[in-house]
């Protein structure tokens, strides 16, 4: 089970590489930068493309190589903050774009299924 979170989580974010990878200014648009100049186009590329194509190399390396809680740890360590920033931000800056609430979503749901298999885990 904690092996097919963690390969879940290595194609969510090998796709959402591919897709900023691909369409960086359709995607930079929908989760709401209006205007980027080439430093930001650079950075949004370099942090939205590279950054989660290490992630998904990450996540499946670790499902691959069997290190579970490390996996675990890692997906807690990375979702853990985010949700709490996501969550503070949305609120203070609400109504967001609904690509913004997909993501957000899709962040809760994994935080969840961490701690669910990080709690299944210390019960064995």
């Amino acid at each position: 089970m904690t092996a097919a979170y963690l390969y879940l989580n290595a194609v969510v974010y090998l796709l959402l590489a591919g897709w900023c990878t691909l369409a960086p200014a359709r995607t930079a648009t929908a989760l709401g930068y209006t205007t980027l100049s080439r430093s930001g186009q650079t950075e949004y590329l370099t942090i939205y493309g590279g950054l989660q194509l290490g992630l998904a190399f990450l996540f499946a390396w670790l499902a691959w190589s069997q290190q579970m809680r490390t996996g675990l740890v890692l997906a807690l360590a990375l979702y853990l903050p985010i949700v709490l920033y996501r969550s503070f931000s949305l609120l203070r800056w609400w109504p967001v774009e609904s690509t913004t609430l997909l993501l957000a979503a899709t962040e809760w749901l994994m935080l969840a299924a961490a701690l669910w298999l990080w709690w299944q885990g210390r019960a064995s």
